[in-house]
């Protein structure tokens, strides 16, 4: 398999700055124009302001462009191949869905306008909320939270306004979560102010029912859990698993990252969960990654429903409009309706693919992954565990164990030679219950030639790995970027985010 990356020598635009250099120039004005005009004014406090202009790159348009186009032709991305992350993975995206955002009559509208001349978007929005109701299975919906970590927290958030509103906060202090379940669960928890209660999975790699009958209490406030979970795995005792903790006081949360392997075929409101946040940016197909852009809705039952984040958007038949009136909300999670953009990218999905292309999604996710996990878990050092034999949904996690212990290689070496493959890495490390962990999510973008590529080359890898160790542990060599110090590079005092801590670096 052969794989080159563009490696370019680019210096940051900083760095190629040529004094005098012009990107654009503003038309003339005229003298008397000038003095025509008022006299610019500003209304920053002077404290704030500076007292010299800011020190910024001085460049050509082309320079711009080449410095740009250099750095996309070093990097992956969705349209180059499989962005196999589980849990976080990345569909394709649909050129489609960025031409409705360029659209002027939504790419020009304020958040500021009243709702009377917004009607168009608002109702775009409510319908979205109505739509993410009915696959869900949830009765009302917020779209304010950002991101699929603050829609958890949202979730959780509501948990705690829920128990307050009730009088029993002071004793529900205590959030269960499985321990397969997403990093982001017990962070979510701890930041609302629970103590986090950890349950084990069972040889079948699902939540074992008798440690959680011994873990509820009345100090239970909810748990949180995704289904099918992390490994890929359904959880076949949801019923009981709700009624468990439904039976000591708590609520159920439901972690939407793994919702892509339900569309159109259960609903986690069916299955008990009370609340419920959704990655828009991943199961309904819009750009996300390095940090944003991203939407995470969250959806309630009835019961609910007075403490989801505002506002929400409403209809009393003849106009829509923002109903900001929620005494027990837990407030605004974001500014605004949330990151807009998403959100009409999402409804532009969904109403591209309709309930029988939702139902299809979740088709081919599933067979995606169980192709994959029944040609790679044949391969030499790679294993399937927990469940061996049973088919996952929309993902599957590989051990590499044995590959380690027969060869040396790792599964962070493996995830490495992928890259000299001109293939994204899948997660590795993660869930932290599988030893040398590969976790995969092909979704169902991918066709059969690049899943079969992505095999070749974990059968490359493996073969090579026990012939020739030294190769497979120095990759990648055919990237822009070789191996990194990953310990150096995350290391606070080694991390230069700005020009201005880069040459503060270098004093």
């Amino acid at each position: 398999m052969k794989f080159q990356q563009a490696k370019w020598d680019e210096a940051l635009l900083f760095e190629r700055s040529r004094a005098g250099a012009i990107g654009y120039s503003f038309p003339a004005v005229s003298k008397a124009v000038q003095q025509a005009l008022p006299k610019p004014t500003s209304t920053l406090p002077k404290d704030l302001r500076r007292s010299t202009p800011p020190s910024l790159p001085e460049l050509s348009e082309p320079e711009v462009m080449q410095h740009f186009v250099r750095l996309s032709q070093m990097n992956y991305c969705v349209d180059l191949g499989l962005y196999p992350l589980g849990s976080c993975t990345m569909k394709f995206n649909p050129p489609m869905n960025e031409e409705v955002i360029k659209n002027p009559q939504f790419s020009l509208l304020h958040p500021h306008q009243d709702c009377s001349t917004l009607q168009g978007i608002l109702q775009i929005f409510y319908e979205l909320q109505q739509w993410l109701s009915e696959i869900t299975g949830m009765d009302d919906f917020s779209l304010q939270p950002a991101a699929g970590a603050q829609g958890e927290l949202a979730g959780v958030l509501i948990i705690r306004a829920y128990h307050a509103d009730h009088g029993n906060l002071e004793s529900r202090r205590e959030i269960i979560i499985p321990d397969s379940a997403h990093g982001t669960n017990p962070a979510s928890a701890a930041m609302a102010g629970f103590d986090v209660v950890v349950v084990p999975s069972n040889e079948q790699g699902q939540v074992d029912l008798k440690a959680l009958e011994s873990a509820v209490s009345e100090k239970t406030a909810g748990l949180m859990l995704t289904n099918p979970n992390t490994l890929g795995l359904f959880e076949q005792k949801i019923e009981k698993i709700a009624e468990i903790v439904h039976k000591a006081g708590g609520l159920l949360y439901y972690d939407g990252a793994n919702l892509n392997a339900n569309l159109g075929r259960v609903r986690p409101g069916d299955m008990g969960f009370d609340i419920i946040h959704t990655n828009l940016h991943k199961t309904f197909a819009t750009p996300h990654g390095g940090g944003g852009p991203g939407a995470g809705p969250v959806g309630v039952k009835a019961s609910l429903a007075p403490y989801l984040p505002i506002p929400v958007i409403v209809f009393d038949g003849e106009n829509y409009s923002l109903d900001i009136e929620r005494p027990k909300s837990i407030g605004r999670t974001h500014g605004f309706l949330g990151n807009a953009a998403v959100l009409l990218k999402a409804y532009a999905y969904i109403m591209r693919m309709g309930w029988q292309g939702l139902h299809a999604v979740s088709d081919h996710a599933v067979l995606n992954a169980n192709y994959i996990m029944k040609k790679i878990q044949g391969f030499k050092g790679f294993s399937v565990p927990y469940a061996s034999g049973v088919w996952r949904k929309h993902e599957v996690v590989f051990s590499a164990k044995q590959l380690e212990q027969d060869t040396g290689v790792n599964a962070r070496d493996v995830a490495k030679a992928l890259l000299d493959r001109g293939l994204h890495a899948p997660t590795f490390y993660f869930p932290s219950i599988v030893e040398e962990a590969l976790m995969i999510e092909p979704t169902e973008t991918f066709g059969k030639a690049e899943l079969d590529r992505f095999i070749d080359a974990f059968r490359e890898i493996a073969e090579q790995a026990y012939t020739n160790v030294d190769i497979v542990c120095k990759t990648p060599q055919n990237t822009a970027i070789d191996r990194l110090d990953e310990v150096k590079a995350a290391h606070p005092r080694t991390m230069a985010l700005t020009w201005r801590m880069f040459q503060q670096s270098q004093k």
